[in-house]
C-alpha cells in the first residue's frame, strides 16, 4: 500500500456497525470528511486523482456530487485547471431551480469526481443529471472503490470507471 494510503486509513477508517447510503450494512466506513477536511491530504489525494485524468482526455470539465465529492473536485479543479459544476441530489425548489451548479453547455464531456463508491448509486444519479443536461461522461474518478458492484453498475451505465484506491489495495477485505 502506498504511504497515501496508509495516510487516508489513518484519517478515517472506522469499525464498527454502520449502515451506507446503499442501505447495506457493513462493518467499516470510511468517513469522507476525515480526509476531504484535512489541507494536506485533500491536496494529495487531489494529486493523484489528477495524474489519472490525461488517460480520459478529452474533456472539458469537472463534475461532482452534492455534498460529499464538492470539496474534493474543488480541489482537483484547483490542482488541474480544469472547471468544475457542482450535481445537486435534487433540483432546488428556489431562485434559478437548477439541478446543477456552475458553468456547463450541452454537448461538453465531464469527468465525475466522487469520494467513495459502493453501489454506485448517487454517482450514477449524478451521471444522469449530467447527461440529461446534454453532457457526456468521459469518466467517473473516486477515491476508494469499496468493490461492492460500483464498478459492475458503472460499466452498465456506459463509464469508465478509474479509483484512487480500492479496499483491497488498502488492505481492506471486501464482504464475501
Amino acid at each position: 500500500m502506498t504511504e497515501l494510503g496508509d495516510r487516508l486509513l489513518k484519517a478515517s477508517y472506522l469499525e464498527g456497525d454502520f449502515v451506507l447510503r446503499s442501505g447495506r450494512r457493513s462493518r467499516f466506513y470510511l468517513d469522507k470528511y476525515l480526509f476531504e477536511t484535512q489541507p494536506d491530504l485533500l491536496r494529495d489525494i487531489a494529486g493523484g486523482l489528477v495524474a489519472k485524468l490525461p488517460a480520459h482526455e478529452p474533456f472539458d470539465l469537472l463534475a461532482g456530487p452534492e455534498l460529499g465529492a464538492v470539496a474534493l473536485v474543488a480541489a482537483v479543479s484547483l490542482a488541474s485547471g480544469k472547471p468544475f459544476v457542482i450535481v445537486r441530489k435534487a433540483e432546488k425548489g428556489y431562485g434559478t431551480k437548477k439541478a446543477m451548479e456552475g458553468s456547463a453547455q450541452a454537448g461538453q464531456r465531464a469527468v465525475v469526481v466522487e469520494d467513495v463508491v459502493t453501489s454506485g448509486g448517487a454517482a450514477l444519479s449524478a451521471v444522469e443529471v449530467l447527461r440529461e443536461a446534454g453532457l457526456s461522461v468521459a469518466a467517473l474518478l473516486c477515491v476508494v472503490d469499496r468493490e461492492e458492484g460500483g464498478r459492475a453498475a458503472f460499466e452498465q451505465a456506459g463509464v469508465a470507471f478509474d479509483p484512487l484506491f480500492t479496499a483491497t489495495s488498502l488492505g481492506i477485505k471486501p464482504p464475501v
